[in-house]
């Protein structure tokens, strides 16, 4: 249904939407930045002692694994969180992303049946009748520049020519 619905929007829209899911993506990508480096300036987390500790301060299990939920108590939520926030707002861009192309077909489906080829032809046909107005106005004008520059040259003509007495 998701799918339907964005699929409606135009390419604008979706656009606005995942400009929107990329700005979450940057801020939680910050938010993992900053709890990691929270974590790793936490000298309670730093392994000094004991060799059965890894580097995050937790107690490795005897089989040398640790778990994840090992390093939620121990103060990982923050990071997880913005790990899971970052996952999420990743997942929302990637089917934003992949909804651009469905929008366009769809957009392209409700000009009333006319293909691209016919609506790129209809504007070539609109844009070269403003062409030949154009082109009339501005003959319209020059031929009026050509008449005044006759009459010009004819005024001209009689200032000079000598007067018979």
């Amino acid at each position: 249904m998701e799918e339907t619905m964005t699929s409606q929007k135009s390419t604008q829209e979706l656009a606005i939407e995942g400009q929107k899911h990329l700005e979450d993506t940057i801020e939680s990508a910050f938010q993992i930045l900053s709890s990691m480096n929270d974590e790793l300036c936490n000298p309670n987390f730093w392994s000094t002692s004991s060799p059965s500790t890894n580097v995050n301060g937790h107690h490795a299990p005897p089989n040398g694994d640790a778990t994840s939920s090992d390093v939620v108590e121990t103060g990982g939520g923050a990071l997880d969180e913005a790990r899971l926030r970052h996952k999420a707002s990743v997942a929302a861009l990637r089917t934003v992303i992949n909804t651009i192309p469905y929008s366009r077909k769809a957009k392209a489906y409700d000009n009333d049946s006319m293909s691209t080829d016919e609506l790129d032809a209809e504007k070539l046909e609109e844009r070269a009748s403003e062409l030949r107005k154009e082109l009339e106005n501005k003959n319209k004008y020059l031929k009026l520049l050509i008449d005044q520059l006759r009459e010009l040259i004819t005024d001209i003509s009689t200032w000079q020519s000598p007067v018979a007495v």
